[in-house]
């Protein structure tokens, strides 16, 4: 077992080492290294990119089979649709809560520092928007319900692969003897899956220190400063939500110690900064709760994979920045019934939003819709986007694996001796 610990620890070290690694090489490259065929085809575009996104690649393989067989399995060991119930609403409700209160966070470290006063926007970088329509609440409710759970597969749609998964389990749970044989097929392939999972994690160094390096060896230094306001405060407000609002909700319903946990869980944070993609970090997350934190899997099966789909505390936080940022630029008053529609409507754009890289400033077009702001306003914070979704992720998967941990907790199924365990 030591020796196990021993290498999970290295591995959780080669990737933080991975990560400041690449963002010294890729300043280099954005500064020191003259624009042409070699710098942007050959490494940025070529060697970086396709070794960064085949790395992605291979944790998107494992989501769904991963996401499919992890909540079969969960659902099947909660057995019980009244626990199963319990621990469902019990969910929903923290993620709702955790998010609604990332929004205030936002509003008001936003309100305090202003971002958008004094920005001239001659030179702000741009980009193109393209927001997409937004979903309404009906048909997201809607949608939650697969017309077809082997095309919800297929194109990795969350929430359908949620409920059907949780179908198949309860059905299993229900037959007993009857069904053992699909019931351990089920068990077996998770273990495969798991398994696959922590093989492709020993390339993570490698496709981090890519992935960070394509990231700053493209945008530098330069696309910060004129928005360092803007980002400092989403920055401020993600750091209060991650260290601070978890953290204290942690101590306070479940009295374990917050240093203990972000210590244990730091290297998921760490591949999620990395990655920006909450769905990839899914089986990092189940895994690292059930070795090093005592959370059981049948909690966190069911609990991790839904909260990346309807817990974007991190996403909401930028949203909330965004609209006081736009507003300020645009030189428009928000009254405090707008505040509040912001709130609202921030809180329920988080829910089915896909856990991939950027989508947040698609739900965004939402939320500024919501309070009369100019969807335009996009355009001025895609430059910078690409660092704070980074940052970002990191704060939703560590909203899942706080209410991932409390939830156990209420349900009995937390070991506190794996937890407290150096």
């Amino acid at each position: 077992m030591a020796e196990e610990n021993k290498r999970k620890i290295g591995l959780s070290t080669q990737i933080f080492i991975a990560l400041i690694g690449g963002a010294v090489l890729g300043v280099l490259i954005h500064y020191f290294m003259p624009e042409g065929y070699l710098r942007d085809t050959v490494i940025i575009n070529g060697i970086l990119y396709v070794i960064g996104q085949g790395f992605i690649r291979l944790m998107q393989m494992l989501v769904v089979p991963l996401v499919f067989c992890s909540l079969v399995c969960g659902s099947m060991a909660i057995g019980d649709t009244k626990t199963l119930g319990k621990v469902g609403i019990k969910t929903v409700i923290f993620y709702i809560f955790t998010t609604a209160v990332a929004v205030c966070v936002a509003l008001m470290v936003a309100s305090v520092i202003d971002p958008g006063v004094g920005v001239n926007l001659a030179n702000v970088e741009t980009g193109n928007v393209s927001a997409g329509e937004a979903t309404s609440l009906v048909d997201t409710l809607l949608n939650i319900i697969p017309k077809n759970p082997i095309g919800a597969m297929a194109d990795g749609d969350m929430l359908p692969i949620i409920v059907f998964a949780l179908f198949v389990g309860i059905m299993l749970a229900k037959l007993g003897s009857r069904a053992s044989n699909v019931a351990n097929f089920f068990s077996q392939f998770n273990d495969i899956m798991m398994e696959m999972t922590m093989s492709v994690m020993k390339a993570a160094p490698i496709g981090v220190f890519c992935l960070i390096s394509k990231t700053f060896a493209g945008i530098g230094f330069d696309a910060f400063l004129p928005m360092l306001k803007y980002m400092g405060s989403v920055t401020l407000a993600l750091f209060i939500q991650c260290f601070i609002v978890y953290q204290i909700l942690l101590f306070v319903i479940t009295r374990l110690n917050p240093m203990n946990f972000l210590k244990k869980f730091f290297p998921v944070m760490t591949f999620a900064f990395t990655t920006a993609t909450s769905n990839s970090t899914i089986p990092l997350s189940i895994d690292t709760l059930d070795k090093k934190m005592g959370v059981s899997r049948k909690i966190s099966s069911f609990t991790i994979p839904l909260g990346a789909t309807v817990n974007m505390d991190g996403t909401s936080i930028m949203q909330g920045v965004a609209v006081i940022f736009i507003a300020q630029v645009y030189g428009i008053d928000l009254s405090f019934g707008n505040l509040v529609t912001v709130v609202v409507t921030a809180t329920l754009a988080s829910i089915g939003t896909a856990g991939v890289p950027s989508v947040g400033l698609v739900t965004l077009a939402m939320v500024l819709s919501s309070v009369g702001l100019p969807t335009e306003g996009i355009a001025l914070i895609m430059g910078i986007d690409r660092i704070l979704d980074m940052m970002r992720t990191a704060v939703n998967i560590t909203g899942d694996a706080v209410c991932t941990t409390i939830v156990s907790h209420r349900e009995k199924a937390l070991d506190r001796a794996v937890f407290n365990k150096e």
